[in-house]
């Protein structure tokens, strides 16, 4: 997951300085910097902020594993099921990389198991992660 600088034009969200700090911010999500990402999303930064790849801020947390950062957007109204632009949800993404502390923050606040390709429960399934297809209501 990558955050590759978008085009340059004279639109203000183009503005290098944007860029730069968006990229920011991005990486903070990815290093789980609970404290600066609360900071910023408060300070009017657009929880679900999403990159050139439809990764949003809540994608890159959990895919990461920052379960507390992902708590923190999901706090500040993050929503847990806006797919990147590949239709992959955040909670695939933490069962893919087997962020059981994430999946279950994610639950908590709202995530749906069954939405994305692949849903989070298809990919349970295909790593044979009984605990989380039970925590899903799904038969292992």
């Amino acid at each position: 997951m990558t955050d590759a600088p978008m085009p340059q034009s004279n639109e203000p969200a183009h503005d290098p300085e944007v860029l730069e700090l968006a990229q920011k911010i991005f990486g903070l999500a990815r290093h789980g910097d609970t404290d600066t990402i609360a900071a910023y999303v408060d300070a009017g930064v657009p929880v679900n902020l999403t990159n050139d790849k439809g990764d949003s801020l809540l994608m890159l947390a959990a895919y990461h594993g920052h379960a507390p950062a992902v708590r923190a957007l999901l706090d500040r109204g993050a929503d847990p099921d806006k797919p990147n632009d590949k239709g992959q949800m955040p909670i695939a993404g933490a069962v893919f990389k087997g962020e059981d502390e994430v999946v279950r923050v994610l639950l908590e606040g709202g995530a749906d198991p069954r939405a994305g390709e692949p849903s989070a429960v298809e990919t349970a399934r295909m790593f044979e992660k009984k605990e989380l297809l039970e925590l899903f209501g799904e038969s292992a």
